[in-house]
């Protein structure tokens, strides 16, 4: 192949991207291929000369989450494995313990029930039977009474809970009868099984029986087919067959038995099933009915928790009168039940009768059909073991519901949770026949482990085979296969990871005594489908080539809109959206290898869902906005253009490090796209991964500058322009604003795809969930991070995790956190959050601490806020003293303003949001005292300190701490801030070296009070709680170690900086990342204005100033008398003319131009100043005679232009007209490379236009309103 055939096949690929390699003639596109090109082509990125392709790599350092990343990697795979294996074996474990236990209760109610005795103790040659005295039968019934009640005292507890914490809606009459009525008669059923028939059937068969609980779901499950299942018609077949094989159930052990009693298990059996009818019906069913019940179903998700704390309790009573009318049935006074209580649980004796032997042999041949001596032998019972069985029983339902339940939550239900359910009764078939068998063969095999006198009801024979054979067993095959067919959807689960109970099953709780068939059929079934690898190309085709197509009106209501929403419209969509100021280059590192990472880990997803063909359901579409902040300046050539500043410029370079970082070798990433914009610029680049990062370039002259504005700019632009002017329905926007969210970004963080893919569970798991936060790590050096470090271990240990728990968390910082499109789109949100700050509060409230008024606005909508431990996230925090006092000047008391707003309209936010109840905001209310009451405590804190330390009294102790707080006081009113700081480092020092002092008397006082004083208590209980909490966080254990010194810091912290703050409430300025940069020329100008009228007043303050006259440079007197400069007399006074003073501001003008024009010449002709004293002889295009040929000189022409035509021009070169959307100069600056240039689509000016009068026209500093705002908050 010719070179110039490559080049001509390199110039068609436009969508690939190249990156120069220095050693070779290969460049590598952003999709991985590799390619040859020349090292002449005219697309690559930068020419490299051959003799300069040496290359210099800095050590690779790990950012701190890829560190930790890499430490639990291994073991995350092994916990991996270890959990999977360990779930299966005590679901399956639990299981088979819970249904072998509440059998062997049931085996020993039964009335004149025989058993064989052990004669070990009584004498080997004879032979015994015992017969169960009542008071032993009525422990087992309150032992199954309690088995039953315990679930349903936590259904009570958790439904008061969240009733009570959160909301629930009052139920219809309909509503509350149709689960009044369903619960009673599952109730009833369950009373019929365990009170009347399994204590006449063998264990054994009682264990069979209970595959044969599911024929109402079965036939709600067939009537719920529609024709969008998939092959419909097979399905039908099966469900009929699995109906015929549950209904066999009925009959074949009433037959088999000859036992009137047992043609109660049609009754019972269809009681039973009938408690799980809800799981069985949907809205799609063709049948009306069916139909109507799913409807009914749909609302009962609201009212759930008010009905079952009644029904609960009900349900416990119902049992027990189920239990009492059998009793009376039997023939057995009800009373009795209340009356043996305390001798069945206490001590009591057994009557042991011997039998006659029979000729031939040892063992009884029928119980039945004995033989009596006459002779008994009482012994004690061992009355504790109902209590026993009883709690082995309980606590094995719960283990294996919990363990079940947490199985569902991490999506490893097919191994961990289904599997071993359908287990269970297979297992315990098999170990009561080997139990039964061993003590048919040996009566004393299990004595000393299970009392003599206590054993399951054992079948008439002893193998398998036997019961396939002779016992009409091999039915219960066909009982299990059907069950498992019923309950099929547990195998094949759809729910989100970490959903929560009320996703995963119908009801509540569990069912104890019925664990297996409980957790199988309550498990809820996943109507939801998939997102198919043929809907990536239908979001290709809506996105187009840019993003989504935007118009510029509305088109809900057009007939053309396609109104269905489609499977497409569920996909993920993840805007991160970072707000940018002055960081610094390993700032924007760390964060740009966190988008880089999010960009390969979207292109595999994509990849293996698009080419694989695997349905990925944590797929996501992803797209990256940064808004940069301040972005531009005054351009070095001329006062009148503006160029992108030093930080632009540094984003732009470091992204090609960045990339290399990340996939491991060298890359260059094509250079941005340039878009001129009404708010300034936008660079757009395609990273490795073929997704965007368009970064938004904020002209303050232009559009309002600071954080809460680029998060307006950004909410607008998404949610607004390129969501809700799609032209499609109204319904497919709502389900694409529900799937879209924003993951609200600072410009130093630093995560993993992981910490996103934890927050988008927690969206997906509650769809009322606004907001979620990760767990912020703080990095840097010194003693302030090290405070930090401490701080915000303890403060999302502890209070995050508490608001999380018992009502939901206020704030999710904006540095780290997933934003729901649809509830900030909502009302009172979105909208309200473009407020101007009119009121002075509104300065603290707005724009000091605008993520938690954000979180405000959602929670005062109805909206939650979570926090997700696991999802960890890396943020540089304030190294210094002086950064950190100023960055918590703005945090405390935005939080109090926010706090306060939230408690002062706590009563709308009760009824409105189901996460915030009245305790959950005494609670903030008592957090908010325990802040307003911070300082006073601590002060009184040091002087009981100081009394007990140094052994002073109170009052001179109160005089020395209230010296340094009044100068310090006095210090924050009067003088300026840096000296507010300085003297607050100062005292902050001192306070620490006391606090040492004050520990170490404080140990000295323990010793001699003793661990039983006050203060040991209140100590050893606080540490404790710290170290409890670090313990439980065994990766975060060693935040723990700087808390002394929180410790030393206690009186800066909560005293100092609180008054700092407090005092200083009239600053608004931001007071971090502060730095020297160019002034606009609008600035200068007004600073020198300022400035002269500062001078001016200065001097007429002056007793001079008074003496000559306060009018002296306004006015002149055509007779002027004066006595040695004092003092000055005009008469005939006029206005002093000023145009001297103009023509002298012009000639200082035009020669700080010249100044400039020539500064560019000698760095043309000389760039590294080496010969500056050389004299240049320039010819008429401002070429030298030397040895390197300069061409035209890098003059910008608007400079040789700025000067008037009176004073004469350098060059007449006509000066070029520049339009900010066509051709503004920052375009042309080569620090932004060499890319194309691009132009926004005509309706996207006009958004932007439109939105920045609305919104966001930049705001005219009005210091008359500033002054008064100042007044006010001091």
């Amino acid at each position: 192949m010719s070179e110039q055939e490559r080049r001509s096949q390199y110039e068609n690929e436009e969508t690939e991207e190249v990156v120069y390699i220095p050693n070779n003639n290969y460049s590598i596109y952003s999709n991985g291929t590799l390619h040859y090109c020349s090292i002449y082509s005219q697309r690559t990125v930068q020419e490299t000369k051959g003799w300069d392709v040496f290359r210099e790599f800095p050590p690779k350092q790990d950012s701190v989450s890829m560190e930790t990343q890499k430490c639990l990697e291994f073991t995350v795979r092994m916990l991996k494995v270890v959990a999977y294996l360990v779930t299966f074996i005590v679901v399956l474990g639990s299981g088979v313990i819970a249904k072998g236990t509440i059998l062997f209760m049931t085996s020993q109610i039964r009335k004149d029930k025989r058993l064989e005795f052990c004669n070990k103790n009584l004498g080997r040659d004879k032979q015994f039977v015992v017969s169960l005295p009542d008071e032993e039968r009525v422990a087992w019934m309150w032992a199954i009474l309690a088995a039953f009640a315990i679930p349903e005292l936590g259904t009570m507890i958790r439904s008061i809970r969240i009733c009570f914490f959160k909301t629930s809606k009052k139920p219809s009459f309909v509503q509350f009868s149709v689960v009044f009525i369903a619960e009673s008669l599952h109730t009833i059923g369950m009373g019929l099984l365990f009170f009347k028939i399994l204590p006449e059937l063998d264990v054994v068969k009682g264990a069979m029986i209970t595959n044969c609980l599911c024929i109402i779901p079965a036939v709600l499950g067939l009537l719920s087919r529609n024709s969008r299942d998939s092959k419909r018609f097979v399905k039908v077949i099966v469900d009929m067959a699995a109906i015929v094989a549950q209904v066999t159930g009925f009959i074949v052990w009433p037959l088999l038995e000859n036992k009137a009693v047992l043609w109660l298990i049609p009754i019972s059996a269809l009681c039973i099933s009938l408690g799980w009818w809800e799981n069985y019906v949907t809205r799609q069913s063709p049948i009306g009915i069916i139909k109507s019940l799913g409807r009914l179903k749909e609302e009962l998700n609201f009212t759930r928790y008010f009905t079952y704390r009644f029904i609960s309790v009900w349900k416990i009573l119902l049992f027990l009168f189920c239990n009492l009318f059998f009793m009376w049935l039997d023939g057995d006074e009800p009373a009795m039940f209340f009356q043996l209580f305390n001798p069945g649980f206490g001590p009591h004796s057994i009557v042991v009768e011997e039998v006659q032997i029979q000729l031939g042999g040892t063992v009884i041949p029928d119980l039945a059909n004995i033989t009596l001596t006459g002779d008994s032998v009482e012994i004690a019972a061992v009355h504790k073991s109902a209590v026993y069985v009883m709690m082995i029983q309980i606590f094995a339902a719960y283990i294996c519901y919990i363990f079940g339940k947490f199985a569902c939550k991490i999506v490893i239900q097919g191994f961990s949770y289904a599997f071993p359910i359908n287990l269970v009764i297979p297992l315990v078939v098999n170990f009561l026949i080997a139990a039964c068998g061993i003590r048919n063969g040996d009566t004393c095999f299990f004595h000393g482990t299970i009392p003599d006198y206590l054993f399951f009801e054992s079948p008439p024979v002893f193998t398998l085979s036997d019961f396939i054979s002779r016992q009409m067993a091999w039915v219960w095959l066909l009982w299990l296969l059907s069950q498992t067919w019923i309950t099929i959807h547990i195998w094949t689960p759809k729910a989100e990871r970490l959903a929560s109970t009320e996703k995963l099953f119908v009801l509540p709780m569990y069912n104890g005594l019925l664990i297996d068939q409980s957790m199988a059929l309550n498990r809820k079934r996943d109507d939801h489908k998939d997102v198919k690898t043929e809907d990536l190309a239908e979001i290709e085709k809506e996105k187009g080539d840019e993003y989504y197509e935007t118009i510029s009106v509305h088109t809900d209501n057009t007939g053309s809109s396609p109104k269905t929403v489609k499977s497409s419209d569920q996909i993920t969509r993840i805007y991160a959206c970072a707000t940018m100021w002055h960081e610094t280059k390993d700032e924007m590192m760390e964060f740009l290898k966190s988008i880089l990472r999010l960009d390969e880990d979207q292109c595999a997803r994509r990849v293996a869902q698009k080419y694989l063909r695997v349905v990925d359901p944590d797929y996501y579409e992803f797209e990256t906005h940064i808004f940069l902040d301040d972005a531009f300046e005054i351009s070095d050539h001329s006062d009148d253009e503006s160029q992108v500043n030093r930080f632009v410029k540094l984003l732009v370079d470091t992204i090609d490090e960045a990339a290399s970082n990340v996939h491991q070798t060298n890359i260059r990433i094509r250079p941005p796209k340039r878009y001129p914009a009404p708010y300034g610029g936008r660079l757009t680049w395609v990273l490795p991964g073929k997704t965007k990062m368009i970064c938004h370039l904020k002209d303050k002259a232009k559009i309002r500058h600071r954080k809460r504005w680029s998060q307006v700019m950004y909410m607008y632009y998404l949610l607004g322009h390129r969501l809700m002017e799609l032209p499609i329905s109204v319904d497919r926007k709502e389900v694409m604003a529900e799937n879209t969210y924003l993951l609200t970004l600072d410009g130093d963080i630093d995560f993993q795809p992981h910490a996103v893919r934890l927050l988008i569970d927690l969206m997906k798991k509650n769809k009322n969930l606004g907001a979620a936060c990760g767990r912020i790590h703080p990095v840097g050096s010194g003693p302030m991070v090290w405070y930090q470090l401490f701080e915000y271990a303890i403060g999302h240990w502890l209070q995050k995790a508490t608001e999380h728990m018992i009502g939901c968390v206020l704030c999710s910082p904006g540095c780290f956190s997933l934003f729901r499109g649809k509830a900030l789109m909502d009302d009172n949100v979105m909208k309200k959050y473009t407020l101007k700050s009119d009121e002075a509060r509104h300065y603290v409230q707005y724009d000091q601490g605008e993520d938690r008024w954000l979180c405000t606005l959602l929670l005062q909508r109805g909206y939650r806020v979570e926090y997700s431990a696991a999802s960890d996230a890396y943020t540089h925090c304030p190294e210094g003293f002086s950064e950190f006092y100023n960055q918590r000047r703005r945090w405390v008391p935005s939080t109090i303003a926010n706090i306060m707003d939230l408690l002062v309209d706590y009563k709308h936010t009760i009824k409105i949001n189901d996460n915030i109840s009245s305790p959950y905001i005494a609670y903030q209310m008592m957090l908010m005292g325990g802040t307003i009451l911070g300082p006073g405590t601590i002060f009184l804190m040091l002087v009981g300190a100081f009394v007990a330390a140094f052994r002073i009294d109170n009052w001179t102790s109160f005089e020395y701490n209230l010296y340094p707080i009044m100068l310090f006081m006095f210090v924050c009113f009067t003088m300026k801030s840096e000296y507010q700081l300085l003297v607050a480092q100062i005292l902050s020092t001192a306070y620490a070296m006391i606090m040492m002092a004050v520990i170490v008397g404080t140990a000295l006082q323990l010793g001699e009070d003793g661990i039983g004083s006050p203060s040991a208590i209140f100590l050893i209980s606080l540490s404790s709680s710290f170290f409890i909490a670090a313990c439980l966080h065994p990766q975060e254990f060693w935040c723990i170690v700087p808390g002394i010194i929180y410790l030393l810091s206690i009186p800066s912290m909560y005293l100092l900086l609180i008054l700092y703050s407090i005092i200083n409430l009239n600053v608004v300025s931001w007071g971090t990342r502060e730095v020297q940069t160019k002034k606009t020329k609008k600035e200068i100008e007004q600073e020198k204005k300022d400035a002269e009228e500062a001078k001016k007043k200065a001097k007429q303050k002056s007793l001079l100033g008074f003496l000559q006259g306060v009018n002296s440079n306004e006015e002149e007197g055509s007779i002027e008398l004066s006595f040695a400069g004092l003092f000055k007399c005009l008469l005939c006074t006029h206005p002093k003319g000023n145009e001297e003073k103009v023509q002298l501001m012009h000639i200082a003008s035009t020669l700080e131009k010249l100044e400039k024009k020539i500064e560019n010449v000698e760095k043309a002709v000389d760039p590294h100043g080496l010969s500056r004293s050389r004299k240049l002889s320039l010819g008429p295009r401002g070429s030298t005679n030397g040895d390197h040929q300069l061409d035209a000189l890098n003059e910008d022409p608007e400079e040789e232009n700025d000067s008037d035509s009176d004073t004469g021009t350098l060059s007449t070169e006509p000066r070029e007209r520049r339009d900010d959307l066509i051709n503004p100069y920052w375009i042309e600056d080569p620090g932004l490379k060499k890319g194309e240039v691009d132009f926004l689509s005509p309706p996207e000016v006009q958004f932007w236009k439109d939105l920045i009068d609305k919104y966001l026209y930049p705001i005219d500093e009005d210091k008359d309103e500033k002054k008064r705002s100042r007044r006010v908050l001091l």
